[in-house]
């Protein structure tokens, strides 16, 4: 059985409806390990031994996060300046994350039309999250299609229970299908 860690990064997961949501779904299922970030290491100083035994430990890991000014927001971006290290995860004797899946599951807060060409962001958001398919390339893990939820200020009580369900579905699927639910 593949074991599925989440890495959870939003900077204030209480107040966050969407991703608090997803996340104390995901808590109430034992197949998934749900690991948040700033609730580990809210000062910021990362134990990289326990992150990289983390990672060691699982075969699949998803990063959930809000999307946050076309990337990640800062904690993940450290996080990954700092785990991810050279003769660990990349480079000679870095094949840690050789094999592994992983992917990203977002919420953005601009609509599905918005991530287009002629959209108010001009870019797909296929294309704003190549960083992380990059960096996935680059580890040598297989990169899993992306999970998003658009205008998520606006989502309805239905639709993120929606959301809730299809993210659960997704991450079930082995090598789920992209994803999007466009609120």
């Amino acid at each position: 059985m593949m074991k599925t860690m989440i890495i959870v990064a939003h900077p204030d997961l209480r107040t966050s409806r969407i991703h608090r949501t997803w996340t104390e779904e995901l808590r109430e299922h034992e197949e998934f390990t749900v690991h948040s970030l700033y609730n580990v290491y809210p000062d910021g100083n990362i134990d990289v031994k326990r992150e990289q035994a983390l990672l060691d430990s699982h075969d699949r890991i998803i990063f959930q996060y809000p999307l946050y000014w076309y990337s990640t927001p800062p904690l993940l971006h450290h996080w990954f300046d700092e785990v991810l290290e050279p003769g660990w995860a990349f480079g000679p004797g870095g094949d840690h994350l050789r094999g592994k899946e992983i992917g990203i599951a977002i919420s953005t807060a601009g609509t599905a039309a918005s991530y287009h060409p002629e959209g108010y962001n001009l870019f797909p958001i296929r294309d704003i999250t190549k960083p992380v398919e990059a960096l996935a390339n680059h580890v040598h893990a297989a990169y899993l299609p992306l999970y998003v939820l658009h205008d998520s200020r606006n989502v309805t009580d239905a639709e993120l229970r929606e959301s809730t369900e299809a993210y659960l579905r997704h991450l079930a699927a082995g090598h789920p299908a992209a994803a999007s639910v466009n609120a």
